[in-house]
């Protein structure tokens, strides 16, 4: 997973991650989120729509463009 950059981070200052498919199941916090960060684990389907949002702190997570989902519905 991958931080986008400043200017792709929302207008509310809610962080933007690129995922592949490698990267699925999608969770947030993320595995390289910071210990201040933590809150209860969430898994968010980013298959059906190409991205989703953490309902805890607001992260943004979107499939990185030309992404290709296999066995994902």
């Amino acid at each position: 997973m991958t931080a986008a950059s400043p200017a792709a981070v929302s207008s509310a200052q809610h962080e933007v991650i690129e995922v592949g498919a490698e990267d699925l199941p999608v969770f947030c916090p993320g595995p390289k989120a910071p210990l201040w960060s933590m809150h209860p684990r969430v898994f968010l389907d980013v298959a059906r729509s190409g991205s989703a949002r953490c309902a805890y702190c607001g992260a943004e997570y979107r499939l990185k463009p030309g992404t290709v989902l296999h066995g994902h519905h």
